[in-house]
């Protein structure tokens, strides 16, 4: 099946859409796994070190210019919880370009 219907911006832009078929009949569509990138290969463009009321919209609103590509800085930081990022006043978070655009290790 074609890759799902997402914008490019998306973190699921490039992910496939498959489907189940049910003993009925039934066909149910469904997204197939994403993987998230290794952050070592990704470039690391900027940090942000966390104050308190920090919220990760907001840390991507104005590091990225939009607050919804906030997975891209959970994926740079290998967070599987995205709030926890935020939850311990002083931590450093990297700022990085989404998988693909190049310049990173190897490329």
């Amino acid at each position: 099946m074609p890759p799902a219907p997402f914008p490019p911006s998306s973190r699921y832009a490039a992910v496939e859409v498959a489907t189940y078929r049910a003993p009925n009949g039934r066909v149910y569509p469904y997204l197939r796994r994403r993987f998230c990138p290794d952050p070592d290969r990704l470039v690391q463009i900027g940090t942000h070190t966390v104050v308190a009321g920090d919220r990760l919209d907001r840390i991507a609103a104005a590091q990225i210019g939009d607050p919804t590509q906030f997975w891209q800085i959970a994926d740079a930081n290998r967070a599987v919880r995205p709030d926890e990022l935020t939850e311990r006043v002083g931590r450093r978070l990297r700022i990085t370009l989404p998988d693909g655009f190049g310049g990173g290790p190897g490329a």
